[in-house]
């Protein structure tokens, strides 16, 4: 049997993400509970990360979804398959790195692709540039495939794609390789200052 997907979703008691048609006890229900990874308990401290103890200082509701990191980096559209996040609900964080050599986030879905020029005329830069990927670490504290728009050594000016507002709850990065942290969009955008805006490459 084959889950199709909707952007209309609940959480259940578990904190398993379900599209609407696959409730809880219906036909579809067990193949979404192996499908859609397994919740962590917020009693388990591995998943304490530091997006994870600012969400919850915040005292924001969110859910923390796991897929298999055993082979390390994980692109974020394998992330969404693994997990059973919509594309369009499931982002990525990039960094970035201004003319002036001021630091900036872009927070988009993960099978879009960033526009730099837009990103430049957003943040106020005459051009912008991804950080290399050996420097991810040195300038978040994250690693690469587990960096998380919260939580980073300081708090960049960020900007999140537009189309995050059209969902109740999204996903990004729990900090970790392996965790992907569910919570709603303005809440990620007031915890982090950031605003939405118009990020990714139109498509033909």
């Amino acid at each position: 049997m084959t889950a199709s997907r909707s952007r209309t979703a609940l959480f259940n008691d578990k904190g398993i993400l379900f599209p609407e048609r696959f409730r809880p006890g219906l036909p579809g229900s067990g193949y979404l509970l192996r499908k859609y990874g397994k919740i962590m308990s917020k009693k388990t401290k591995t998943h304490k990360t530091n997006a994870v103890r600012i969400v919850e200082a915040n005292k924001i509701e969110y859910e923390m979804l796991t897929y298999d990191a055993s082979g390390g980096f994980v692109d974020g559209v394998t992330v969404a398959e693994e997990t059973g996040i919509e594309p369009e609900r499931c982002f990525k964080t990039l960094v970035l790195v201004g003319n002036s050599k001021e630091h900036f986030v872009c927070v988009i879905p993960v099978a879009e692709e960033l526009d730099l020029k837009k990103a430049a005329r957003h943040f106020g830069e005459k051009k912008i540039e991804m950080i290399h990927a050996r420097d991810i670490t040195k300038v978040t504290g994250y690693v690469k495939g587990g960096c998380s728009p919260v939580g980073m050594k300081k708090l960049f000016r960020t900007a999140i794609h537009r189309t995050a507002e059209d969902f109740e709850i999204i996903g990004v990065s729990g900090g970790k390789i392996g965790l992907q942290m569910m919570l709603p969009p303005k809440s990620l955008a007031e915890i982090v200052s950031a605003d939405f805006a118009d990020l990714t490459v139109e498509r033909g």
